[in-house]
């Protein structure tokens, strides 16, 4: 009897792991890919170690929901780093969704397509489309997904920082007299959490392949600060918590304390953390050494603290 209720027991435990794990993957926009050319390329994953994407041709949002009765109504869209090349799409997404879920946040990842002249019309203005796109989209969808529609952030690391700043200093409020009901929503996140972020496009500092990706070798000079976010901080861009190294060669934390610098001028409410070591790309940092692992823990307190 003993041995079949054990037996009872694992399957149960499974079955709520298996749950709890389960997820939602939707494509953002339900018609017409915005800036998308026709070609014959295909996105490719490769697993080694960790879960890297490039060629994205249809962007979308992976959902993780908490259960219900710990559902704290905050959501964050997640945009994973990889210097607009690749997506680090489970280090610096699914992993980073799982770990909100396990608070009471739902995380959504956003597989963002890749600025490429090949399959798009405007290439440096895709990875900004799909990320608006995603808020929207998770606004639509709120109630639905148990979500406070005043709630929603977004999250990014390294070049997704980068997109996620931008995407929390260019935005509207929503075309209402628009067909799709997606549209009327606002593209504005309620909040940002920005770690080892890529926020400049200056040269002197900025890391140049995420730069060359977006915009081009030999950019027009408009287009420099248009993604130098630091520049675009306005009046209501949204609250921010900020990580990052010190001995980060590959993103310096000039980046992060431009930003923060930025955000106190408009009076913007900001946290910031910087750590001595830790380098570059580090997401939660497990299995890692030094003070940067303590970042999950006052992000979690800060988002419990949020008005």
């Amino acid at each position: 009897m003993k041995q079949f209720i054990l037996v009872l027991s694992f399957f149960f435990i499974m079955g709520a792991i298996s749950a709890q794990n389960q997820s939602i993957i939707m494509d953002i926009y339900p018609g017409e890919i915005p800036f998308q050319k026709v070609s014959q390329v295909k996105e490719v994953t490769e697993v080694d170690g960790i879960t890297r994407i490039s060629n994205v041709q249809v962007p979308q949002i992976q959902v993780f929901l908490p259960a219900k009765s710990s559902a704290t109504g905050q959501a964050v869209i997640i945009c994973p780093g990889g210097g607009y090349g690749i997506l680090a799409y489970d280090w610096e997404g699914t992993d980073i969704a799982k770990w909100l879920n396990s608070h009471g946040i739902a995380g959504i990842v956003l597989k963002y397509r890749l600025p490429s002249a090949v399959t798009q019309t405007s290439p440096h203005l895709v990875p900004m489309s799909d990320g608006q796109q995603a808020i929207r989209l998770v606004r639509h969808h709120a109630e639905e997904w148990n979500i406070d529609p005043g709630k929603i952030g977004i999250m990014g690391f390294s070049a997704g920082g980068h997109l996620a700043s931008t995407l929390g200093t260019h935005f509207d409020s929503g075309n209402p007299g628009a067909d799709d009901p997606i549209q009327h929503q606002s593209s504005r996140p309620d909040f940002m959490i920005l770690g080892y972020p890529v926020v400049s496009f200056n040269k002197s500092f900025t890391h140049i392949g995420s730069r060359n990706n977006l915009i081009g070798e030999n950019p027009d000079a408009k287009w420099v600060s248009y993604f130098s976010n630091e520049e675009q901080i306005r009046a209501d861009t949204p609250p921010t918590f900020i990580f990052h190294s010190q001995d980060d060669t590959g993103v310096p934390v000039k980046h992060s304390l431009m930003f923060y610098q930025g955000l106190v001028e408009k009076n913007i409410p900001a946290e910031m953390h910087l750590y001595p070591l830790g380098k570059h790309g580090y997401a939660l940092s497990i299995n890692k050494e030094g003070t940067q692992k303590d970042w999950p823990k006052s992000c979690i307190n800060w988002l419990q603290h949020l008005k």
